[in-house]
């Protein structure tokens, strides 16, 4: 079991922290007075940015699933060919700095479309005071990742006159946020935290299996279990899986299973998830369901994010690792930065 003897001798930056105030990180952010968009109605909204930045774009896609409005999700240097005077493009990059988004913000300029860029600071708001783009700039906490509730919640407040979900939702899912932190923060490490108990079942490689409207969760923990804990992690669509990805247990590896479900998922995805339960049993394939919360999309995402992120530390932890180095990213920045220069 992991004890806070670990926790401060391998977090060595604190990280967990900044989680357990992720619920209070949410609430300043999104009551925060960030000037909201002058803008009513958008057909087409594209969300550029990468990593914690781009499942950012995830979660607003599927809030936005339900609706007329045309999504598109970027996560690289180009905008689609669809992007016109009548598209949004919404770029993040929370350290300001990100080459793809850069990119994007530059492509997104000489489309005609409308932009809105958030940022740390950075070289995209520079840009933005530039060229007179509209730029919201919102606090760091920590690290890119941790900061994933500071930039949800007031990007939730400035797209607010554009994304049709109601204040309410929004509320319900601080407030879920409250209850799990209750839960899962450092304050309770024994073996009832949720989180350390996921940190405990894991000892190899996860597929994260995920149904429709939850990719989002599923991207999240897999990003995380690989910057935090240092370790590979796959995800697939519980649907798609059942045509292809199901077969590669076919054979015996070191793979471990996560079924991440919705508390409602519809009839026909909870069917697969029985009998995907059923072919792991008959086969002694070691698997854990992880259940969303109840309520609104919104709430059961990142009630999903808040645990398994909280997991992944806990998993580092447990396998003595420092969660918040990432030298492997950092090379490849420096990397890019000199192929820039020269």
């Amino acid at each position: 079991m992991i004890t806070l003897e670990d926790l401060e001798k391998f977090d060595t930056q604190k990280v967990h922290e900044i989680y357990d105030i992720w619920p209070d990180i949410s609430k300043k952010s999104y009551f925060s007075d960030i000037k909201e968009i002058n803008l009513e109605k958008c057909s087409h909204i594209v969300f550029a940015g990468m990593g914690g930045s781009g499942t950012i774009g995830d979660i607003f896609s599927s809030i936005l699933s339900k609706t007329d409005t045309h999504v598109t999700v970027v996560k690289g240097y180009h905008l689609p060919r669809t992007v016109n005077s009548n598209s949004l493009v919404v770029v993040t990059s929370i350290s300001g700095n990100t080459i793809e988004t850069i990119s994007i913000l530059e492509n997104a300029r000489k489309s005609g479309a409308k932009i809105i860029a958030f940022s740390d600071g950075g070289k995209i708001q520079e840009l933005c005071l530039n060229y007179n783009i509209e730029h919201r700039n919102i606090p760091k906490y920590h690290s890119p990742r941790a900061s994933f509730t500071s930039f949800l919640y007031s990007m939730l407040r400035v797209l607010k006159p554009i994304i049709p979900i109601v204040e309410s939702d929004i509320l319900e899912s601080i407030d879920t946020l409250k209850k799990i932190s209750k839960k899962i923060n450092s304050n309770n490490l024994t073996i009832e935290n949720p989180s350390i108990q996921i940190s405990e079942w894991l000892k190899n490689s996860p597929i994260i299996y995920y149904p429709w409207g939850l990719e989002s969760a599923a991207t999240r923990y897999k990003n995380s279990l690989q910057e935090n804990a240092k370790t590979q992690a796959m995800i697939e669509d519980v649907i798609e899986a059942s045509h292809n990805g199901i077969v590669g247990w076919s054979r015996k590896n070191n793979f471990q299973a996560i079924l991440l479900r919705g508390v409602d998922d519809q009839k026909t995805t909870i069917e697969r998830w029985n009998i995907l339960k059923e072919f792991f049993e008959s086969k002694n394939i070691e698997h854990i369901e992880v259940i969303s919360e109840n309520g609104n999309i919104l709430t059961k995402i990142i009630g999903l994010i808040y645990l398994l992120d909280y997991s992944s530390i806990f998993y580092a932890i447990k396998l003595k690792v420092d969660p918040s180095p990432v030298d492997a990213i950092d090379f490849i920045k420096n990397k890019l930065n000199q192929h820039q220069t020269k």
